[in-house]
């Protein structure tokens, strides 16, 4: 189990907690971080002095520092040799309670993951801002711009159908669907049934008229008093 996140406390002890009595504090049978099969065990059941410690291998507890009467703090050790020992796990004591002393990679893999969900954090609210639209493409959408678009008059805005680029863009498309699938019925008028474009008779132009009847008047006249030629002159009486 991961005692890291545990702490144990025994109310009736902190009156008298000092240098001396703080290692029989930390072996009370209730305390999880006390181990039952260290050597200081075997020398208070024996009633040893703790120096014999020096002279015993195996797992031990020692006061590494005390400051009276708010903190101590013991190692966990392993004695291979009466000058040679290996530092397993540290426990300090603020107030009577007892907690365990994270160590280098506990305190990495923390510092690690923090940094990670604040990173995790700060990118999940950007894109909550972020908005797309076909049309417009990508832009930002504050909660501070909502809140001054409530305050401002509401006035209605001329939203455009659609856009220059997506109406010839939808034409070029249509048209180039058009010549490469070309229509095969027609409805020529609104409400009758479609007739395929291979049934439709196509009518004759009609035949324009080569002279106007005004225009071949206007041209016998023209013809008959170019003939006569102009008229006399008829002398004045006086």
């Amino acid at each position: 189990d991961n005692l890291l996140g545990i702490s144990w406390v025994d109310s009736s002890w902190i009156p008298i907690l000092n240098n001396g009595s703080v290692l029989d504090y930390f072996s009370e049978r209730s305390n999880p971080f006390y181990d039952r099969t260290c050597n200081n065990e075997v020398v208070k059941m024996q009633r040893m002095t703790l120096d014999h410690l020096n002279q015993m291998v195996g797992v031990e507890y020692i006061l590494l520092h005390a400051q009276e009467p708010i903190l101590f703090i013991i190692r966990k050790q392993q004695r291979q040799s009466p000058t040679q020992v290996l530092p397993l796990a540290d426990y300090y004591i603020i107030a009577g309670v007892i907690y365990q002393a994270p160590d280098l990679g506990s305190v990495i893999n923390s510092r690690v993951l923090t940094a990670v969900h604040g990173i995790q954090s700060a990118f999940e609210e950007a894109m909550s801002y972020c908005r797309y639209h076909p049309s417009k493409g990508y832009w930002w959408h504050f909660k501070d711009e909502e809140e001054r678009e409530k305050t401002k008059p509401k006035a209605k805005k001329k939203e455009e159908p659609s856009s220059i680029f997506q109406r010839q863009r939808v034409d070029a498309l249509l048209l180039d669907l058009r010549q490469k699938f070309p229509p095969r019925f027609v409805q020529q008028k609104p409400g009758e049934k479609p007739v395929p474009v291979d049934q439709i008779k196509k009518e004759p132009e009609p035949v324009p008229e080569a002279v106007k009847t005004e225009e071949k008047e206007t041209v016998k006249n023209a013809q008959s008093a170019g003939a006569k030629g102009p008229p006399e002159k008829r002398m004045r009486l006086q």
